[in-house]
C-alpha cells in the first residue's frame, strides 16, 4: 500500500472512530438525561452537572493519556480507551442509583481524556510530525457527523431498549467496532528515542510557558462560547427576537456551517499559516454577534452561518496551531496542558451562559464577543514574540 494510501485508511479510520466515542459520551447526556432523570428521581440539571464533572476530570487527566501516547504512540492508548468507553457505558446501564451512575460516568471522563480529538491529533502527530495538518483536518472533518449519526442512533435504540440497553448497544459498539479498528488498523509510531533524535537535528527551541499560556487562553476563550452557545443557541436566537420555528431552522444551519468550513481548511486554505486560520476562526464569532446584534431577528441564520463556520474551524485549530508552533516532540502531553483550561471552561459554559440568557437575553452575547477579540489580540501576541 503506498503512503498516501496508508496515510488515507489512518485518517478513515480516526475519524470513524472518533464519530463512535462522541456519540456514545459527549453527545449521549442530550439524548438519555430526560429518562435517567425520571427513573433516578433527578432534575435534568443534575445529570448534566455529573457529565460536567466528568468533562472536568477529562481535563485534569488530559496532560497523563497525552504523555502516554507520546511514549507508547497513539495506536494501543486509543485501544485502551474503547475499553474503558465500554465498561464506563456497561457500568452506567447497570447503575441501581445515582451513586453508580456517578462513579460511571468518572469511568467516561478517563475514557475521553484517553480516546476523543486530543488524543486522535496527537496520535497523527507522533506518525506524520508536522506533515499531520492536513490528516487532523480529514479526522474533524469525518467526526464533525458524530452528533448527526449519535442522536438519532441514541434515540433510536432509546426507542427499542430503553436508555440502559442503549449503553449497552454503545459499549458493544466500542468493543466490536472501535476496539479493532483501533488496534488492528492504525500504524504503530516510531520509537521516541527516534522521533527525539530527528527533532533535536531539526533544531528548535523548547517553547516557553507564556506562548502555551497564550495559545491556552485562545482556546479556552473560543471553547467557552462553542459550549455556551451549543447549549443556548435557540433561546438565544428567541431572545433576539425570532419565532420559536425560525430559531430551530437557523440553529439547524451550524452543523453544515462547521463542516463547510472544515471542507474549505482542507481545500482551499490547507497551505496557509495556521495562524492565519486561528485568527479568522476566533474572528468569525464577534463579527457574527455584530451582525445580530445590528440586524435582529432576520439576520440569524447568517449569525449561525458566521458563527458556525469559525467555530468549524476552531475545531481543527486546536490540533494544528500547537503542532506548528512548538512541533510533534512531546505533542501529546503538551496538548494536554494546553487544552486542560478549553475544556473546563467547556464544562461550566453552558451553566454560567444560561444564567446570562435568563437576565439579559442576546446581551449575553457581549461576553462572548469580548472573549473573542481577547482571543484573537492573544493570537497577535502570540505571532509577535520570537520563534
Amino acid at each position: 500500500m503506498s503512503i498516501a494510501a496508508n496515510r488515507a485508511l489512518t485518517v478513515a479510520v480516526l475519524g470513524t472512530t472518533q464519530t463512535l466515542s462522541w456519540a456514545s459520551s459527549y453527545y449521549l447526556p442530550a439524548i438519555l438525561a430526560t429518562p435517567i432523570a425520571a427513573e433516578f428521581d433527578l432534575s435534568r440539571a443534575t445529570i448534566f452537572g455529573i457529565f460536567s464533572l466528568a468533562l472536568l476530570l477529562t481535563a485534569v487527566l488530559g496532560p497523563a493519556a497525552g504523555r502516554a501516547i507520546d511514549q507508547r504512540g497513539g495506536r494501543d492508548v486509543l485501544a485502551v480507551s474503547n475499553l474503558v468507553f465500554a465498561a464506563g457505558l456497561v457500568m452506567m446501564g447497570l447503575a441501581p442509583g445515582p451513586l453508580v451512575f456517578g462513579l460511571a460516568w468518572a469511568v467516561m471522563g478517563v475514557a475521553m481524556a484517553m480516546g476523543l480529538y486530543d488524543a486522535a491529533f496527537a496520535t497523527l502527530a507522533g506518525l506524520y510530525g508536522k506533515e499531520a495538518r492536513n490528516s487532523i483536518t480529514g479526522i474533524t472533518l469525518i467526526a464533525g457527523f458524530a452528533s448527526t449519526v449519535g442522536w438519532p442512533a441514541s434515540a433510536l435504540m432509546e426507542a427499542e431498549w430503553g436508555w440502559r440497553g442503549t449503553c449497552f448497544g454503545w459499549a458493544a459498539l466500542q468493543v466490536l467496532v472501535g476496539l479493532p479498528l483501533n488496534r488492528l488498523l492504525l500504524p504503530p509510531v516510531p520509537p521516541p528515542a527516534k522521533a527525539a533524535a530527528a527533532a533535536e537535528a531539526a533544531g528548535g527551541p523548547e517553547p516557553r510557558f507564556a506562548d502555551m499560556a497564550l495559545l491556552a487562553f485562545v482556546l479556552a476563550a473560543a471553547g467557552f462560547s462553542a459550549s455556551a452557545l451549543g447549549a443556548h443557541l435557540p433561546g438565544l436566537l428567541q431572545a433576539a427576537g425570532a419565532t420559536a420555528a425560525a430559531a430551530v431552522a437557523a440553529g439547524a444551519l451550524l452543523g453544515p456551517a462547521q463542516v463547510g468550513a472544515r471542507i474549505l481548511e482542507f481545500g482551499l486554505l490547507r497551505n496557509i499559516n495556521p495562524m492565519v486560520s486561528a485568527r479568522i476562526a476566533v474572528l468569525a464569532h464577534p463579527l457574527a454577534v455584530a451582525v445580530l446584534l445590528a440586524g435582529g431577528a432576520p439576520v440569524a441564520a447568517v449569525f449561525v452561518l458566521i458563527h458556525g463556520a469559525g467555530n468549524g474551524m476552531l475545531t481543527i485549530t486546536r490540533g494544528t496551531l500547537p503542532l506548528a508552533l512548538f512541533g510533534p516532540v512531546g505533542y501529546g502531553r503538551r496538548q494536554g496542558l494546553i487544552t486542560a483550561p478549553a475544556r473546563a471552561t467547556q464544562a461550566f459554559a453552558p451553566y454560567f451562559f444560561g444564567l446570562l440568557v435568563d437576565a439579559y437575553g442576546a446581551g449575553s452575547l457581549l461576553l462572548t464577543a469580548a472573549l473573542g477579540l481577547a482571543a484573537l489580540a492573544a493570537l497577535f501576541v502570540l505571532k509577535a514574540r520570537p520563534a
